[in-house]
């Protein structure tokens, strides 16, 4: 795969990123003179920190995709600031401030925080502001203009609200406007759905320049059809209004030592800053690349950014979502594309402000409300769902919070719903909850984890009060560092007095000494002369079904193996009698997940049996009580496929060297002789024939044991122990069992 860096400095690349820039700078226009408007700024205010946002920030950043620029999300502070202030110049100081304030948080190392901040509400951030291009934009998309381009408020300017602008839109529907905006919203689909979407050229551009070219042709040929000024970008025309450096504002210093300066100096780099982060997090998420951009490195552009903003007259600015979007979507790979838009923000303010003015805004709604598509993917919704509710609730609630209010009051809310799941889940952590079943009965394990705080300890207390007379409980500290005295207290009185009145029984592990509760084993997780006497061959055949079942779903029982080598040491009293192979993959306690003393193991190769192995038998069974005999064959057995070769001819034993080996591979070549329904390959090569012979062997040998055992034949008779047959598949860690022959146990393969 192609190294991301290299990709991105790749000349191919370079024109791709240098028209992005066109398309980012010709929505960011209106935003800009849109949130200027909103704020009770001059207009060239939205611009110039466009163009800041740009060509400074952009040089600066380390994201390739952001984009800076006034904010909507800053808009309502910003009202109230120049309000409050009584000029734009001394807002201007406050705006000044504010950028030394950011780089302080910068040197801090204070875009940390953007690492607290939990994916489902960066995801609900994104998918909100994808409802709400939807939502925003499809008035200006048909026409609809009274409100102004970039607001993402509720409750808006006009009078309305996102939702009753909708319907004002059918209304007041232009004609003119909504074909435009239709046919440029369907060129971008269209073209994402052919190859021309790999051209260099992006589909939002053609969709401008064509819905700009449609505007032109109702001015020359249809009249009546010719869109009014306010449904067109309207750029300030520089002649008109003086000189370019006559737009500038500068800040009013003299009060710069003023408390309501430094109070609305604090407000917008908090603020910005918080926005910045938000949606620097959220923006990596639609790098096409997936890089990290620093936050730090951002917080320090930004606040060089506001520093020239707040100097020259400009508003103050964030990495904005929308136009970041846009950028992505376009598929850009270098900030080029950031460092162009600025550009020409610049240029075209100073020379084309009069053709930028012919752009119909319908084209550039067009251009938004399929980027909102693109956030809003009903996908995600699935997604987020599959997730959990922990996931699902903060992103849902910080979509509608966002809809109905703004950007960073809808954040807020999100990120209280999450960290009330989070304090939630962070109550009812603390330990965790194992019901296990040995040979001697049901046991409950509570496993303490590393850090057991105050918040646990009304979870633990309804746990414990569940427990009523002859449970056995287990309280596992083996993990945990730290347990709070108030835990540490409730643990203490259920050992000592609680679980003595309800006749619960509790074992305590692996407590450090400061606690003062030393190990107190009072269960029995070995088998035991009365466990055995008490067993059936039934039962100990569902001990290992149940074992196996663990291990192939690794769940194996905690067990402390020191403790019963120690226990066990004066005497042994195994449930069952396993006969299998020396296969290395076919280790036997763990397959069934037993301790120590729990069986008698025999293995040799092939399972086969032998004097000594009948010898071992008679005495697991007549004189150490075991319960049931297990002849465990397995899959891919080395000693089945290699008779099978040799019977077949396509191996010469001799030329091995091993003179020992026939011994066994003559037993198994009974069961060989007895396959007789496979007439095609008998070689190792068919799995299925050696899986035939496998299970024949197995018989065979259940068969042996008892013709060739009377004390084990007159014990089968007399039901007081089993036998079956197994056969353990090395790929899936399943035994099945399976009836091969009259025995006590009637049960169906496994």
């Amino acid at each position: 795969m192609t190294d991301p860096s290299l990709q991105a400095s790749s000349p191919g690349f370079h024109g791709r990123d240098l028209i992005a820039g066109l398309v980012v700078f010709l929505v960011a226009l209106p935003l800009c003179l849109g949130i200027a408007h909103a704020s009770g700024a001059p207009l060239h205010a939205g611009i110039i920190s466009g163009i800041i946002g740009g060509l400074i920030v952009g040089a600066l950043s380390g994201s390739h995709v952001s984009v800076s620029g006034p904010a909507a999300g800053l808009a309502a502070i910003v009202v109230a600031q120049i309000s409050g202030l009584g000029s734009f110049e001394a807002f201007l100081t406050a705006v000044l401030i504010s950028g030394f304030l950011q780089l302080g948080l910068a040197a801090l190392r204070a875009g940390g925080l953007a690492n607290y901040f939990p994916s489902s509400v960066i995801k609900g951030l994104l998918a909100a502001i994808g409802v709400l291009l939807i939502l925003k934009q499809m008035p200006h998309l048909l026409g609809h203009d009274s409100d102004y381009e970039g607001d993402m408020s509720f409750n808006q300017e006009d009078g309305d609200n996102t939702f009753s602008a909708l319907m004002s839109t059918f209304k007041t529907l232009v004609p003119g406007a909504a074909i435009i905006g239709i046919v440029s919203m369907s060129i971008m689909v269209v073209w994402g759905k052919t190859k021309l979407k790999k051209s260099i050229v992006p589909s939002a551009l053609v969709a401008v320049v064509v819905g700009t070219l449609i505007s032109e042709f109702y001015a020359m040929v249809a009249p009546s059809w010719a869109l009014e000024t306010s449904h067109l970008v309207q750029v300030p025309v520089v002649g008109s209004e003086g000189s370019l450096a006559d737009l500038l504002h500068f800040p009013d210093m003299s009060r710069f030592f003023d408390p309501a300066i430094w109070v609305a100096a604090i407000t917008l780099a908090i603020v910005a800053s918080l926005e910045t982060l938000l949606n620097l997090e959220a923006t990596d998420r639609i790098d096409p690349l997936r890089r990290s951009s620093p936050p730090n490195r951002e917080l320090m552009a930004q606040g060089v950014g506001n520093i020239v903003a707040g100097a020259i007259g400009g508003l103050p600015m964030t990495s904005v979502i929308v136009r970041s979007s846009v950028n992505a979507g376009l598929g850009v790979r270098s900030r080029l594309s950031t460092l162009t838009h600025g550009a020409l923000l610049l240029v075209s303010v100073a020379f084309f402000a009069t053709i930028l003015n012919r752009v119909p805004l319908a084209a550039l709604a067009a251009v938004l409300v399929v980027t909102g598509f693109k956030l809003a993917n009903p996908r995600l919704l699935k997604q987020m769902w599959n997730d959990g509710i922990s996931q699902f609730v903060p992103f849902l609630v910080t979509v509608v919070a966002i809809v109905w209010t703004d950007l960073l009051v809808g954040v807020m809310i999100g990120l209280g719903v999450s960290l009330a799941f989070a304090l939630w889940r962070y109550m009812k952590g603390g330990f965790h909850v194992i019901e296990e079943e040995h040979a001697s009965g049901k046991v409950t394990r509570i496993e303490l984890t590393k850090q057991v705080n105050f918040f646990n300890r009304a979870h633990l207390a309804m746990m414990l009060d569940e427990f009523e007379r002859d449970r056995h409980v287990i309280i596992d500290a083996r993990v945990c560092e730290y347990i709070d005295p108030d835990v540490l207290a409730l643990i203490q009185e259920f050992v000592t007095d609680t679980s003595r009145a309800r006749g619960v029984t509790v074992s305590l592990v692996g407590f450090q000494e400061q606690y003062e509760l030393g190990d107190v084993v009072e269960h029995i997780d070995y088998s035991t002369r009365e466990i055995q006497t008490k067993m059936t061959p039934d039962a100990v055949l569902r001990i290992l079904r149940d074992g196996n079942d663990r291990f192939a779903t690794n769940r194996r029982l905690k067990r402390d193996l020191v403790r019963q080598a120690d226990k066990t040491a004066a005497g042994q009293h195994p449930m069952a009698c396993v006969l299998s192979c020396i296969d290395s993959r076919a280790p036997v306690e763990l397959l069934f997940d037993l301790g120590i003393g729990d069986i008698f193991s025999i293995r040799v190769a092939g399972n086969v049996p032998t004097d000594e192995v009948l010898g071992s038998m008679e005495y697991a069974c007549k004189v150490a009580g075991s319960k049931l005999i297990v002849v465990l064959g397995h899959t891919r057995c080395g000693a089945v496929s290699a008779t099978c070769d040799f019977a077949a001819g396509a191996l010469d034993l001799d030329s091995l060297g091993l003179e020992n080996l026939p011994s066994i591979t003559n037993v198994i070549q009974e069961a060989v002789d007895l396959e007789t329904s496979t007439t095609g390959d008998r070689t190792s090569n068919n799995s299925d024939f050696v899986g035939h012979v496998t299970q024949i062997h197995i018989e065979n040998t259940i068969e042996y044991i008892r013709e060739h055992s009377s004390a084990l034949s007159g014990m089968l008779d007399r039901r007081e122990i089993a036998i079956i047959g197994a056969i353990y598949d090395v790929k899936t860690a399943r035994v099945t069992f399976y009836e091969s022959a009259p025995s006590t146990i009637g049960v169906a393969g496994a």
